[in-house]
């Protein structure tokens, strides 16, 4: 995940230090390179009998491991090559202890059994994680509900790669990250496995569980997009290609899923006009048969509730900034929760993209109205480091959104959405900060004042003018 020249991605021990906005959770001591998680889920009860295969590299000599994991009882852990002392759980944390150190650069693998009736966890951000919905379930992670539902090294610079396996009961759908490559049907359960590919942080991976139907967005005006084949082989796709787009939806809501998802095909091709390819092989809507109270991101789709199928604007922006994050949030991850206007600054300034290229308000309008309301408010907030307490603030969001106007305004439309496309390219799949993009706009747009520019706007705390 880090680089070198010009990708400008730290490579120092400061990006695997525990967040200081989540200090409970995550590890300096180690990194999980593949989590592989069979999970039995019971609706009627609401209860989970997981497994997770975890294949571990030691970043330091260790004589234990502590994973994220609340909520459930850990019955069983072996490994291939470590020997196991003890296990416990104890405050939030899977504590496993070694019989032997277990020298720094060694990789082992950790198979965890675990069981319980998972639940949301409450912290400052209100309730997150595992959550029962009217019928089915919603796994909402962010910032950090991952351990409500398997054990993990919940931080979101550690990310890696997945394959989910759902079990549940015949007639509901199990929906995960990444592609679909096994379906089981053995009589009154099905098993549905995904593999994510691509690196993920925790709380990106998640399940959804409801009674959903698959159908296709297509373009009108382009080719049919069938449904895709389970276990097909994954091939890249061709270059120029639409990618293919689906939701997951309750058959009675499908009608209307259809008709309020018809321009995400056209956002699809906004977004990678601004931002460069799509950076995963599918996207999927997940609409839940309850009301949200705002949509849900994952790694290579997006979860929003049945009260946002409409087309008016205040519906479409968030369905528009739930993709936008497919490029900011989920393939370019923030290396630490301050930076979080990395993901919600660029994805609110997608919305104002996609109110553009749609004929509706230009961004510039957008953003004056923007500037106008935070001009009002308290200027108390530094972006690059806006506190935990207010780091879902929409002060964030709209001085995130400002901030790339204001540099849109600076540069010139083709150099910043040049600087766009680079940035959501070179930095792919791996994690960044702040001073990481501040580098890179200054050695891609060289004499145009970037490097005070962004200063202002994200290290200081008032709010700049326009």
């Amino acid at each position: 995940m880090a680089g070198s020249g010009r990708r400008c991605v730290s490579t120092s021990s400061e990006r695997f230090a525990p967040d200081p906005y989540t200090p409970t959770n995550g590890s300096t001591s180690y990194r999980v390179d593949h989590y592989d998680l069979a999970l039995d889920y019971r609706l009627a009860s609401n209860r989970l009998a997981g497994r997770a295969a975890l294949t571990v590299t030691a970043h330091r000599g260790l004589h234990h491991v502590e994973l994220d994991l609340e909520g459930l009882r850990t019955t069983r852990v072996t490994s291939d090559v470590v020997r196991i002392r003890s296990f416990k759980d104890r405050g939030g944390k899977l504590v496993i202890t070694f019989r032997d150190p277990v020298p720094a650069g060694a990789t082992f693998r950790l198979d965890i059994r675990y069981e319980g009736n998972p639940r949301p966890l409450t912290g400052m951000w209100g309730e997150i994680g595992w959550e029962e919905l009217t019928d089915g379930v919603l796994v909402a992670g962010q910032p950090t509900g991952a351990p409500s539902w398997f054990p993990c090294n919940d931080h979101p610079s550690q990310k890696a790669a997945y394959r989910i396996a759902v079990t549940t009961d015949a007639g509901y759908r199990a929906v995960c990250n990444g592609v679909l490559v096994s379906r089981v049907d053995r009589s009154s359960r099905t098993t549905w496995t995904y593999e994510q590919a691509e690196p993920m942080a925790t709380y990106l991976a998640t399940v959804q569980i409801g009674r959903y139907a698959l159908v296709a967005l297509n373009d009108p005006a382009g080719p049919a997009v069938g449904l895709p084949a389970v276990g097909a082989p994954r091939v890249q796709r061709p270059e120029g290609a639409p990618v293919p787009v689906y939701a997951a939806v309750p058959p009675s809501l499908a009608p209307a899923a259809k008709a309020s998802l018809v321009r995400q095909h056209r956002m699809m091709s906004v977004f990678e006009e601004c931002f460069g390819p799509y950076p995963f092989a599918q996207y999927l809507v997940v609409v839940a048969d309850d009301d949200l109270e705002i949509p849900l991101e994952a790694q290579t789709l997006a979860i929003i509730g049945r009260n946002h199928l409409d087309l008016g604007w205040d519906a479409q922006r968030l369905i528009a900034h739930e993709l936008a994050h497919q490029w900011f949030g989920n393939s370019v991850t923030a290396a630490r929760w301050q930076d979080i206007w990395l993901h919600e600054g660029f994805a609110c300034y997608a919305e104002w993209i996609w109110s553009e290229a749609s004929g509706a308000t230009t961004a510039d309008a957008h953003a004056r109205s923007a500037h106008q309301r935070l001009d009002r408010l308290p200027q108390n907030l530094v972006l690059a480091d806006p506190g935990a307490d207010d780091m879902f603030d929409d002060r964030v969001y709209k001085r995130g959104a400002l901030t790339l106007h204001a540099l849109r305004k600076a540069a010139g439309d083709d150099a910043f959405f040049a600087l766009l496309r680079a940035w959501s390219t070179e930095q792919r799949y791996g994690t960044t900060t702040t001073a990481d993009f501040i580098a890179f706009a200054v050695h891609t747009l060289p004499g145009a004042g970037v490097g005070d520019l962004l200063v202002r706007w994200l290290l200081s705390r008032r709010l700049p003018d326009l």
